[in-house]
């Protein structure tokens, strides 16, 4: 019997919580398979192991692990597989199989335009954009986010498109939002890439905030969760169906 075990990357954020939560019972319900749990790689009930054994109490011969991460650094290509190690082991009659990372897609792309677009309404020239990645020290991370900046600056015409991100890479986002808002000419967009709220939100928000109180001006828009786009990827990978032309044009 089939099993959908959906990872989060889990947070100390009950709200963040909460959202995933919900966002996973809202693909849990296009999904085909008999058995669906949610789990999450740290900080957030159940973890991975419980996650595991409940699907296999439930009676599961297979088991489709679906990582809810945008991107493949530390977390999707050891911290995962180290978790699924020993249950592999313990549990030798389950297939388990593992589904990508969302990786860089031309759809995501788009659904971060229109999410843009909706927040600052008309799109200015010399508007500035400053997308927020977690970050990584994985140097495929920084390459990601390259091809992520040249994508929103092509989609929306705008010259001036940085990263920043909040941990383990630089620059940091603090020097992210000085530098950015220090050579503005307009309006500055944030894009906090990340699919869920938690505490990586609220540092945005708070220097977002701090920065709006001293006279820029500034639009903060939603995660990327919020978008329908990211819902239909998960179903198609828990469902088997990826769309295998997804990946985001040179």
């Amino acid at each position: 019997m089939k099993a959908i075990l959906y990872i989060g990357h889990g947070t100390r954020s009950k709200q963040g919580a909460a959202e995933a939560s919900h966002f996973i019972e809202r693909v849990m319900r296009k999904v085909e398979a008999p058995i669906q749990q949610l789990c999450f790689l740290e900080l957030t009930e159940p973890d991975i192991e419980e996650g595991f054994k409940r699907c296999v109490e439930q009676g599961a011969t297979e088991i489709s692990i679906v990582p809810l991460f945008l991107l493949a650094a530390g977390h999707i290509k050891q911290d995962i597989p180290e978790a699924l190690a020993p249950l592999k082991y313990k549990y030798p009659h389950i297939n388990v199989i593992m589904a990508d990372p969302f990786g860089v897609q031309d759809r995501i792309l788009n659904a971060i335009s229109e999410m843009v677009k909706l927040e600052a309404q008309q799109i200015r020239s010399n508007d500035s954009i400053l997308i927020v990645g977690r970050g990584s020290s994985d140097p495929s991370i920084l390459k990601s986010f390259e091809s992520i900046v040249n994508g929103i600056s092509q989609r929306l015409g705008i010259k001036d498109v940085r990263v920043s991100y909040l941990a383990a890479a630089s620059p940091s986002f603090k020097e992210g939002m000085d530098s950015i808002c220090s050579d503005a000419s307009g309006r500055v967009i944030v894009i906090p890439y990340l699919l869920f709220a938690g505490l990586l939100l609220s540092e945005v928000k708070r220097e977002v905030n701090k920065k709006i109180k001293w006279g820029h001006s500034i639009i903060q828009t939603g995660t990327l969760g919020s978008h329908e786009v990211i819902q239909k990827i998960v179903i198609e990978k828990a469902n088997g169906k990826e769309n295998a032309s997804a990946a985001v044009s040179d």
